[in-house]
């Protein structure tokens, strides 16, 4: 096996483990935190959206300043120190006394992150760019897949082995990921002799602001409209069917088949974008992923409304890998692991953002609401990319040939 791919096969894991790390617990919180000591239903709700929000703010603040490190000392002392933190802090969740040192915890998971931007600056840099797009674009589906399929994989070993289970088996892979990149992986890199700069100064420093900044909103987008229906996937659920002694499963399956339809999708995606140009695939992805929310506001059962997601997937499974080429492609390599922190910590804001701003909408406006709310932001979107992304580059591609 060459170098690239073996690096990608073991970030890949690394990834789908991290991204299960960062969302398995989401179904089981709320019962963990009864178990913890709290039966306030109203202290309950509340105390979840912090332990839940907390993580991913922090891990939006620290991205940067990891993938700035991440330059300056390397990708894979990076991806060696988040492995082995969260490893240890996700495990140390299953010891929690109550409630205010698990909420302590998840802010540290949030601090210590940083694993999923040293791996994609890693096989960013690492990769030829024959294979970059492919690269990025199956390393995208472990850290999606993960982020989706968390939660049914959090609640089925709740269910079956009891909370604490829950934490020492996620540890223990990361555990695992740690071993295998202490192992395998391969990093070609040479330290930059040049004074530290800070990570304003390092953003001043970005030659393509406004179209980075684009890339980032757009980013932030995708990841708002995947996990904008979060909140209210299971009470939607409920409402289109009649036999509710399935709802948590069934809602488990629907959130979760765009997370299939990724891991299906980005690959091919990927290669496509290497092949017609990733603003190209970018473009058409947030036009087609607009229009297919629309019809989920009005599907008549959780079947229809699992087959659309699926269809999402497949469509959404386009943009993870062809912005990271772009941003790739438009930054120099000193300066691409800082760039792709600023990417996570946009994705982070997505998910947080689309989470609760998701079940905001849904509590006054209505559920169907939350589906046009995203489908006009992911429509705007490509609007704003058309004009200062597609037309730039192509006239660029004409201006070439």
């Amino acid at each position: 096996m060459t170098i690239w791919k073996r690096n990608l096969f073991v970030c890949w894991f690394g990834m789908f483990v991290t991204g299960i790390g960062m969302s398995q617990i989401t179904p089981v919180l709320p019962l963990y935190i009864q178990h913890l000591g709290v039966h306030n239903t109203s202290s309950i709700a509340q105390l979840s959206g912090i332990a839940f929000g907390v993580t991913y703010i922090i891990s939006a603040v620290f991205s940067p300043i990891w993938g700035h490190f991440a330059d300056k000392f390397g990708r894979k002392p990076m991806i060696l120190r988040a492995s082995l933190g969260m490893a240890l802090v996700i495990g140390c969740m299953g010891f929690a006394v109550n409630v205010y040192v698990l909420i302590g915890l998840r802010l540290l998971q949030g601090a210590i992150t940083g694993f999923s931007t040293a791996c994609t600056t890693l096989i960013a840099t690492q990769t030829d760019k024959e294979h970059a797009g492919y690269a990025l674009g199956t390393l995208s589906t472990g850290s999606i897949a993960g982020s989706l399929l968390g939660p049914i994989i959090g609640g089925f070993i709740e269910e079956n082995l009891g909370f604490q289970p829950v934490f020492f088996i996620t540890g223990a892979m990361l555990m695992i990921a740690f071993i295998l990149t202490a192992l395998f992986v391969k990093e070609s890199f040479t330290p930059q002799d040049k004074k530290t700069v800070s990570i304003k100064e390092q953003w001043k420093s970005i030659p393509e602001k406004s179209l980075t900044i684009i890339l980032l909103v757009t980013f932030f987008v995708l990841t708002f409209g995947l996990y904008s229906i979060e909140p209210i996937v299971t009470v939607y659920v409920a409402q289109l069917t009649k036999d509710t002694s399935h709802v948590a499963l069934v809602a488990g399956l629907v959130f979760s088949a765009s997370g299939l339809a990724n891991i299906i999708a980005a690959p091919r995606l990927g290669k496509l974008s290497d092949k017609i140009g990733a603003h190209k695939v970018i473009l058409v992805a947030l036009v087609v992923a607009g229009i297919i929310y629309i019809p989920q506001a009005f599907v008549k059962n959780p079947w229809q409304l699992m087959g659309l997601r699926f269809l999402l997937g497949l469509t959404i499974a386009g943009l993870n890998p062809s912005i990271n080429t772009l941003v790739k492609k438009i930054t120099p390599d000193s300066l691409v692991g800082g760039v792709f922190g600023f990417t996570m910590s946009a994705g982070y804001l997505g998910v947080f953002g689309g989470a609760v701003l998701g079940g905001q909408v849904a509590a006054y406006l209505g559920i169907r609401y939350v589906f046009f709310v995203t489908s006009a932001l992911l429509l705007i979107n490509a609007v704003w990319v058309y004009f200062k992304v597609y037309r730039k580059l192509c006239l660029k591609e004409e201006f070439t040939i």
